[in-house]
């Protein structure tokens, strides 16, 4: 790898538009090697005015580097409070280790608190060894509940 003279010291949080389609789609598919993936810029521009949905962009010098999803779902175990999901947190390969993602998941709490979330949870593939401890670094425990997923080819057919 080439080495990296953009190191950014600190980069713009905000929420997506559908301009960032291209952006986050390749963002995604850093994160999965999947040819299915594919960003709707209509879709992008229904969250950004959901209530309880906030897929957030990093930017860097003008160019979007990194991406998370947040969800606020509704609860009943804590009478009105909601707990929030988290996904498809992803770091373009080449800005790792910069503290952007950092960054990001800062945001997310942030969103998270002023939302009254009795906690945060994220699923990450088993695979990422690299991106389980730095979910740790951010506070994040791997060890207090497993997760479990059952993907829409794996659904029941009635």
């Amino acid at each position: 790898m080439a080495p990296n003279h953009f190191i950014p010291a600190k980069c713009s949080i905000r929420r997506a538009v559908a301009d960032d389609a291209v952006a986050i789609q390749s963002l995604y598919r850093e994160l999965v090697d999947d040819s299915e993936v594919r960003v709707l810029p209509e879709q992008i521009e229904a969250l950004a005015t959901a209530p309880d949905s906030f897929l957030l962009v990093a930017e860097a010098n003008g160019a979007v580097c990194a991406t998370a999803l947040l969800n606020i779902c509704a609860d009943t175990m804590y009478q009105f409070q909601p707990f929030g999901v988290v996904e498809n947190v992803v770091v373009t390969q080449r800005l790792r280790g910069h503290g952007l993602g950092r960054q990001l998941l800062a945001h997310v709490e942030q969103l998270a608190v002023a939302r009254d979330c009795s906690k945060l949870m994220l699923l990450s593939s088993a695979r990422r060894h690299e991106a389980h401890a730095f979910f740790r670094r951010c506070g994040f425990a791997g060890d207090t509940k497993n997760a479990f997923v059952k993907y829409r080819s794996q659904f029941a057919v009635r």
